[in-house]
C-alpha cells in the first residue's frame, strides 16, 4: 500500500475562496523564473543544500505575497537600472517604477524573515 504524503493530499482536496486565489497565485510563476531565483539566491548565499532549500522557500513565500506579473515587473525595473544612461533614468526616478522595486523588497525581506 502506498503512502499519501501530507503535501498530495492536500493537493487533492478541493480548495475554495481565499485558499485558491492563493494556490493560484502561488501557482503562477513558471519553473525557470523560480529556478533563477534560486541560482542567484545560492550563487549570494552558498551553494549547500541547506541554502537550496533556503532559497526555494524565500521564492515560494515571495510567491505567496506577489503576483508573477508584478515581480516580472519589478526584476524588469531593477535590470533596467543595471543598463544605466539617460534614456534609463525615467526607471530611476519614476513612482511607479520605485513601488514596483518597494513591493519587490518587502516580499524578499519578508520571505528572509521566514525561510533564513
Amino acid at each position: 500500500m502506498k503512502r499519501l504524503t501530507l503535501s498530495a493530499a492536500l493537493c487533492a482536496l478541493p480548495l475554495t475562496g481565499v485558499a485558491q486565489d492563493v494556490q493560484q497565485r502561488f501557482n503562477d510563476y513558471p519553473t525557470a523564473a523560480r529556478a533563477d531565483y534560486v541560482f542567484a539566491c545560492m550563487a549570494t548565499n552558498g551553494r549547500n543544500r541547506q541554502v537550496l532549500e533556503q532559497c526555494a522557500c524565500s521564492i515560494d513565500e515571495i510567491a505567496l505575497i506577489l503576483p508573477y506579473e508584478k515581480y516580472l515587473q519589478a526584476e524588469t525595473v531593477l535590470s533596467m537600472r543595471r543598463v544605466g544612461g539617460e534614456r534609463m533614468a525615467v526607471f530611476n526616478s519614476a513612482v511607479a517604477a520605485q513601488t514596483m522595486v518597494t513591493d519587490l523588497r518587502r516580499a524578499q525581506a519578508e520571505a528572509e524573515v521566514i525561510c533564513f
